[in-house]
């Protein structure tokens, strides 16, 4: 009969001990979080077929001077896209855009596709900081086909977005006030 109160000790000094433990210590005060900012947007992806690219934000602008023709590409505030300048003595076009680092422009037509070396040139008017400019001969191929190319052109180069243009009426007339 030893064996029931060894047995009955026992079982009371598991439950003391038991009674014993600390109580659960209560949970952390929860960590105030700041959300993370929510990242840019993305620019839409651009379709397969530069055709198909959404035109950029602007109009043609056409103006004459004894010396020079210009037509720039632009939205009315803020700096041009692309500007075409005929230089009448030299007989050249030059295009310029707002340039990174890169040192040449691609312009995609619906017949042709052609890098063109450029130089970058700082800037501090309208264009500033930098320029990208390519200068043609007035006849060049590639400037007709920049006039007629299937209601839109791109210029691309490194760096920037591309910029898709209409291939409206502005554009014929510098390159033909280039030539004689």
């Amino acid at each position: 009969m030893r064996a029931k109160p060894i047995l009955f000790a026992l079982l009371s000094l598991s439950l003391s001990v038991s009674a014993c433990v600390a109580p659960p210590a209560s949970p952390p005060p929860p960590v105030e979080r700041t959300p993370a900012p929510a990242p840019p947007p993305r620019p839409a992806p651009l379709a397969a077929d530069w055709r198909d690219w959404a035109r950029t934000p602007g109009d043609w602008r056409y103006n004459a001077t004894p010396t020079d023709t210009i037509a720039t590409y632009g939205a009315a505030t803020g700096k041009p896209a692309l500007s075409m300048t005929c230089n009448r003595a030299a007989r050249q076009v030059t295009l310029t855009t707002a340039g990174t680092t890169a040192t040449a422009m691609t312009i995609r037509t619906t017949s042709v596709t052609r890098a063109l070396p450029g130089r970058v040139i700082a800037n501090t008017g309208v264009w500033a900081p930098i320029v990208l400019q390519a200068t043609l001969p007035a006849t060049d191929p590639l400037l007709d086909a920049m006039a007629f190319s299937r209601g839109r052109f791109v210029v691309e180069q490194a760096g920037s977005p591309p910029v898709v243009l209409p291939a409206w009426a502005e554009v014929g007339r510098v390159i033909q006030d280039c030539r004689p």
